[in-house]
């Protein structure tokens, strides 16, 4: 017997498109990396073009991956920041290999990023949560992130109660940081027709520390 939400979706064996709206060569891309991550950030104009993917595994190799913001980047790596007792940083101590992935489908286009991640200073910390606003950092108090909750109600009694001891600053908590996934490459990928896409891959250049090779890859 035919399983009717089988049938439901039976159309997704069918959707696709037809991607065409630029190239990517070899002989168009900045000199790093990170000027070229740049030059393609300015393009995203979306809403939140900053909206990541990061990808970890535990200590079992066992996957998980979550949407997450960018919060910063340098030739040292990308910034993002976290509660450091949440899923995703217990993984991280298990294992520091991770990987990130900006999806600008829009423009036909993905970042793939994979590196090794490390914690940020406390003074990077400290800078960044003063940028906050206040909401958000009552937000990271009231939540244990990733723990079983009864309800939706936990979290907000927590809330108004944490502003109610906070009326004005609200401090860092000590469990709340940042981390940097230092690249060891980063893949620029522009979609192509008939599956022929562009993928050109920054990599670190085993022969030459610091350095950085350009390849492309088949897609």
């Amino acid at each position: 017997m035919a399983d009717p939400q089988a049938d439901d979706l039976a159309y997704l064996a069918n959707l696709r498109r037809v991607y065409g709206l630029r190239g990517l060569d070899a002989l168009d891309l900045a000199p790093t990396w990170l000027e070229q991550f740049g030059r393609w950030f300015a393009e995203a104009e979306l809403r939140e073009a900053n909206a990541m993917v990061l990808a970890t595994a535990d200590a079992e190799g066992r996957p998980s991956a979550r949407m997450l913001l960018l919060k910063g980047v340098s030739e040292k790596g990308f910034v993002f920041f976290t509660n450091c007792g949440s899923r995703k940083a217990d993984e991280l101590r298990d294992n520091a290999h991770a990987s990130l992935l900006f999806p600008w489908s829009q423009l036909e286009r993905q970042v793939r990023v994979e590196g090794r991640v490390e914690p940020v200073t406390r003074e990077e910390t400290i800078i960044y949560w003063g940028s906050r606003p206040r909401g958000a950092r009552l937000g990271a108090w009231a939540s244990r992130q990733s723990q079983v909750i009864a309800s939706r109600q936990v979290l907000e009694e927590r809330f108004a109660e944490l502003d109610e001891r906070w009326p004005d600053e609200v401090p860092l908590p000590p469990f709340w940081g940042g981390y940097r996934l230092v690249p060891d490459s980063v893949e620029f990928w522009q979609g192509r027709p008939d599956r022929l896409h562009d993928r050109l891959r920054y990599r670190q250049d085993p022969q030459q520390p610091g350095g950085w090779l350009v390849e492309r890859l088949a897609p």
